[in-house]
């Protein structure tokens, strides 16, 4: 098992540290996609599936365009993730997310 994992959305890093952390408190939404797929074998402690809107792949992304890659299909999206790519910040002790959600601006 890892210590730290790496979360990638079209190549590109979303969320990174420590791996108790990231799954427990994911900070970026792809990453909360991800985890909410994950099977649970007890049925008493069932989670809520997290479907993110659109498309997957290239047809639903904005790789090549401004703004954060995940915006077409995020369920958090505002006008600011539409027009300014997240930068990786600090949400964590060695945890980083790249969101605006909590880049403080």
């Amino acid at each position: 098992m890892s210590d730290r994992v790496a979360v990638m959305y079209l190549g590109e890093i979303v969320e990174i540290g420590p791996a108790r952390r990231a799954a427990r408190r994911a900070r970026h939404p792809y990453t909360q996609v991800l985890l909410s797929a994950v099977p649970v074998a007890d049925p008493t402690l069932r989670r809520e599936r997290i479907v993110p809107k659109g498309e997957g792949g290239e047809s639903g992304c904005s790789a090549g365009g401004p703004g954060c890659r995940f915006h077409p299909r995020c369920p958090f999206v505002f006008d600011r993730c539409r027009v300014e790519r997240p930068l990786l910040r600090k949400v964590g002790t060695g945890h980083e997310a790249a969101c605006h959600l909590h880049d403080g601006g």
